[in-house]
């Protein structure tokens, strides 16, 4: 049986996936480098928020069985990817 955290998470990656596809085809609709940019730059920021989403849900899925301490490390390394990311 799956846990409905994981639907929650699953979902928010396959609408983030969709969202990218989208995205993607609106690149080839418009046709010019301007326009993609701008559609490129959109998707960059939706990637951190689907981030941040997925792991909020997967964290308070796992509140309850795992120490303080290792949900907080991987607080830490979720920081550390979004900081690695910045440009």
């Amino acid at each position: 049986m799956v846990d409905k955290v994981v639907y929650a998470m699953a979902s928010l990656r396959f609408m983030s996936g969709l969202v990218e596809v989208t995205g993607g085809l609106l690149m080839l609709y418009f046709g010019t480098a301007e326009r993609s940019l701008q559609v490129n730059a959109t998707l960059a920021l939706v990637g951190p928020f689907v981030l941040i989403a997925v792991t909020a849900f997967g964290v308070a899925g796992i509140a309850g069985e795992v120490s303080l301490r290792r949900i907080v490390l991987l607080l830490i390394g979720v920081g550390f990817i979004l900081y690695a990311s910045r440009s």
